[in-house]
């Protein structure tokens, strides 16, 4: 977590954890407080896309 930073702004991001196994988070999101933007995490997988980026 301390190397993962806001794509956008370079904020610090907030985990919230819904589902996490022996070795790793597998659903939840990072939270940047800056921008105001939700970064979720699916199956194990962060998507940092910026909000103008995604589908």
């Amino acid at each position: 977590m301390d190397i993962l930073v806001c794509p956008v702004c370079k904020g610090e991001l907030q985990l919230t954890v819904e589902e996490e196994n022996e070795e790793e988070i597998v659903s939840g999101s990072l939270y940047c407080d800056k921008c105001r933007v939700n970064y979720s995490i699916t199956d194990t997988i962060p998507d940092l896309l910026p909000p103008d980026q995604r589908d």
